[in-house]
């Protein structure tokens, strides 16, 4: 059996080796550059893939907001509908007739979905903000929220304040 001794030294190596191992990602993860945040589907099947850091290159854009625990805070990222044109997503005058019908589909991480109509977002038919959000209160998104998740200040209920957002998808009805 082993002793006391031998137990805290192999504990040490594997604290040792979680931390390493962490700041490795971490640092990947701060490039931004290799990894990407998020992937962008459109109706034809075309698809862009984002880096956190492409992303903030976008129009920017802030909104106060209170989130689902009432805690108001100031939200900072993209307009949605900025990043789905960036992406080749038609908005606009290309909304007519049956693409009336298109929705976008939010995927997150662990799988969690909602929609929104094309419509509903494209300022051309509505003055609601929809925004793909990267910052609260000046500082990065906390682990909880992931890197992006969308903000929808007018809505009462917060079920598509969808966090930690993967893929964005268009699809037809």
């Amino acid at each position: 059996m082993w002793n006391r001794n031998e137990i805290s030294k192999i504990f040490v190596i594997v604290v040792l080796g979680i931390s390493f191992m962490h700041s490795i990602w971490r640092d990947e993860t701060r490039a931004g550059e290799t990894q990407f945040a998020l992937i962008v589907r459109g109706e034809e099947g075309r698809e862009t893939r984002l880096s956190l850091s492409e992303i903030g290159k976008l129009p920017r854009f802030s909104v106060r907001a209170k989130d689902e625990k009432g805690k108001e805070s100031v939200w900072e990222g993209v307009p949605l509908h900025e990043l789905l044109k960036g992406a080749g997503v038609k908005l606009g005058e290309a909304i007519r007739d049956r693409t009336l019908a298109n929705y976008l589909v939010a995927e997150a991480a662990d799988g969690y979905r909602v929609v929104f109509t094309l419509p509903e977002i494209d300022p051309t038919f509505t003055d609601l903000t929809f925004l793909l959000a990267y910052r609260r209160d000046g500082q990065p998104l906390g682990v909880y929220e992931g890197n992006l998740r969308i903000v929808v200040p007018h809505e009462k209920r917060h079920a598509r304040w969808i966090r930690q957002i993967v893929t964005l998808s268009i699809r037809r009805s």
